[in-house]
């Protein structure tokens, strides 16, 4: 039997390219403009280097997930990305004062919306363009989606009805509660996606089976992962600080153009899972649909999960009410979104058809987020 070669691994990158050299001129500008009062072009400046280390800190996790490989791959690309979401989150909340206090609720809201109807309807519809029907594993997207379901239910729905606290608030005990249930969903669903049933979350063939492992490229060396991850953290915490000192011009330029508060929280989305919709949408081409799933449902699990119990805690020495109940156009669009991605996961195979009904449904949310 004649053994399948595996494609050479991609060539490191030189000194010069900007993987590796916009971790340390972020931070670099960080340190230069820290504590300053920017003029506009500073502004634009600090927006570009931003924007930049946002695109490079994804660079750098997609590597180490290529090294450990998939499915943990793409979780580590989603907590990377999460970790960006909770800083900019956090340091938006703490410069914003009481008026931000449904922050975090509009920016986990969106990055639901976005990863499952943005990211899924582009992957879909891409993927299909292609190859006319893409197939996935129903099993393992299916779990994922139903851990997403409960955590937006028990975090972002329930506030809009309990008694305990006036508004669409959680009280203390109710808040703990929350968190640690977020905790406990997204724990076990890791356990589940890398442990005894990480089969389900690997790319599947037209036959059903599992594609084989040799169409990947060949994992970066152990240095280029290390190289990587260094340079992921030192562009994370560039990131997180150059937000802080963009808050001001984000807030200001959502202001002038007379949209509401909530819009804030649609451009950190956006920019945030710029990336990882790039990702999915690369890995949809190559037939590799479930790569793009994961990345997918997998941030929307990842930003709910995770972010909630950091804002929880973060909460302890932030200034006003944390509002995380959603509005009834919200939880419409919210249950719309669960009944069409159900419909589109559970036959295992898709079309164009369902990547233009997520789209459909993402032009809603944005429509509305500036027009409600």
């Amino acid at each position: 039997m004649r053994a399948v070669r595996r494609p050479p691994a991609v060539a490191p990158p030189s000194w010069l390219s900007a993987d590796r050299v916009l971790p340390p001129l972020a931070a670099l500008t960080l340190a230069a403009a820290w504590g300053r009062d920017l003029p506009a072009a500073g502004v634009v400046v600090v927006a570009a280097v931003l924007i930049g280390a946002v695109l490079v800190a994804v660079r750098h996790a997609e590597v180490v997930a290529h090294r450990v490989g998939e499915p943990l791959g793409s979780l580590v690309l989603a907590v990377a990305v999460t970790v960006i979401e909770v800083g900019l989150i956090v340091t938006l909340m703490a410069s914003g004062g009481p008026q931000a206090g449904t922050l975090a609720r509009d920016t986990v809201f969106a990055a639901v919306m976005i990863t499952l109807n943005g990211i899924v309807g582009l992957a879909l519809l891409m993927g299909a363009a292609r190859f006319h029907v893409i197939h996935f594993n129903a099993e393992g997207t299916g779990a994922a989606l139903a851990t997403v379901a409960s955590l937006a239910t028990l975090s972002l729905a329930l506030p809009a009805f309990t008694a305990s606290s006036p508004g669409p608030v959680f009280s203390g005990p109710q808040l703990v509660f929350a968190a640690l249930a977020s905790l406990v969903l997204y724990g076990s669903f890791v356990l589940n996606q890398t442990g005894r049933h990480r089969d389900f979350f690997l790319p599947v063939g037209r036959d059903g089976e599992l594609a084989p492992v040799s169409e990947h490229a060949a994992p970066p060396s152990g240095r280029a992962t290390a190289e990587s991850a260094v340079l992921l953290v030192v562009a994370l915490v560039a990131v997180v600080g150059l937000a802080k000192l963009e808050s001001p011009a984000i807030e200001r330029g959502v202001a002038a153009a007379g949209f509401p508060l909530s819009a804030v929280g649609v451009v950190i989305a956006l920019v945030v899972l710029l990336p990882e919709t790039l990702a999915a949408v690369r890995a949809a081409r190559r037939d590799r649909i479930q790569i793009s799933l994961n990345l997918a449902v997998g941030s929307a699990m990842a930003s709910i999960g995770l972010t909630i119990p950091a804002i929880a805690v973060a909460s302890l020495w932030l200034d006003g009410p944390l509002l995380l109940g959603l509005g009834p156009v919200q939880l419409a669009l919210l249950t719309l979104t669960v009944v069409v991605s159900v419909l589109t996961v559970v036959p295992g195979r898709a079309t164009r058809l369902q990547g233009g009904v997520h789209l459909v449904l993402l032009a809603a949310f944005l429509f509305l987020s500036v027009q409600p």
